[in-house]
């Protein structure tokens, strides 16, 4: 169990999806605009500025699923998104959202090692990818190869977070950054919903944290939707619905007090010392109950697109 969260701590880097601790955000490295719209060149700059630092942010669905897996929180398919409907997806905005969507079941499919079941949500991930224009990115034949063969969880693991890398890039050098976020967005949701609907049956100190600390993510990330809340009626609906979840959140309680730092080896070999953050959570069962509710609610919303 420990060497699989270990070996996973890679992975995280290389998704830049981790928790809040180190948010630029947060220290004011940013500013974005507060009008409710900017014209859209304006849109895709801001999007290319923050969306590395605010991806970075956001808690991976790697992260949680290692977290359930070191619970000892069995493996549950109930949790993931039925794949069925992805044939019928007709336009980019729904294409994107489930693509995060399911990137995030991989993720917690991979990390419970059930690699057979995976090659469903590939396809389905595949098929969006290439609706989307971004398939070019995903080498599925050998990720099938992976998962089928269950040879070697690591290598499926960084192919997975590296192809949804690539396509982020591509994105957002390409004048596409609303649909880079609406795949970002995603990711979170689901995320966020797997690790609710665990914690309201599993009481787990380091699990609440996770949730708690979405309280300063999910300011990032309405940063990132922001711009283009009304190019669209989906867009719209989308950022008022984070907007609602971000609303359960105010009664939450989140500070951050400095940790002992620690000496770490750079990519050039050097040695650096990093100055870590320990978050200090405080969110009552009241209140962690209606943050799952209605994450729950929007995300089934999303993936139904009612």
């Amino acid at each position: 169990m420990t060497g699989t969260i270990i070996k996973i701590a890679t992975v995280i880097l290389l998704m830049s999806f981790c928790s809040c601790r180190n948010s630029s955000v947060r220290q004011g490295g940013l500013t974005f605009p507060v009008a409710d719209s900017v014209p859209a060149a304006e849109a895709e700059k801001l999007s290319e500025e923050a969306v590395a630092d605010i991806v970075q942010n956001i808690a991976s669905p790697v992260e949680i699923a290692a977290i359930l897996q070191s619970m000892q929180i069995p493996f549950s398919a109930g949790y993931l998104a039925s794949t069925q409907e992805a044939d019928r997806l007709t336009t980019n905005f729904r294409k994107a959202v489930m693509l995060g969507i399911y990137g995030a079941d991989l993720g917690y499919l991979n990390i419970y090692g059930k690699t057979g079941n995976s090659v469903d949500v590939l396809s389905a991930i595949k098929r969006l990818a290439d609706g989307l224009r971004v398939g070019q990115f995903f080498d599925f034949e050998t990720l099938k190869r992976l998962s089928t063969s269950k040879s070697n969880l690591d290598s499926l693991l960084f192919l997975s977070v590296n192809s949804y890398n690539q396509i982020d890039n591509y994105l957002r050098n390409n004048d596409r950054g609303s649909i880079s976020a609406l795949m970002i967005t995603g990711v979170w949701i689901e995320g966020q919903y797997l690790a609710t609907q665990v914690a309201l049956s599993h009481d787990d100190e380091i699990l609440r944290d996770r949730i708690g600390e979405q309280k300063i993510i999910l300011g990032d990330l309405l940063m990132l939707l922001r711009p283009y809340r009304g190019s669209s009626e989906e867009y719209g609906s989308l950022y008022d619905m984070m907007e609602q979840i971000r609303a359960k959140y105010a009664g939450v309680k989140v500070s951050y007090k400095l940790a002992e730092p620690e000496t770490r080896e750079d990519k050039d070999g050097r040695l650096v010392m990093v100055q870590n953050e320990e978050s200090i959570v405080e969110m009552t069962d009241d209140q962690l109950a209606e943050i799952a509710a209605l994450s729950k609610e929007v995300r089934n919303k999303l993936i139904s697109g009612n």
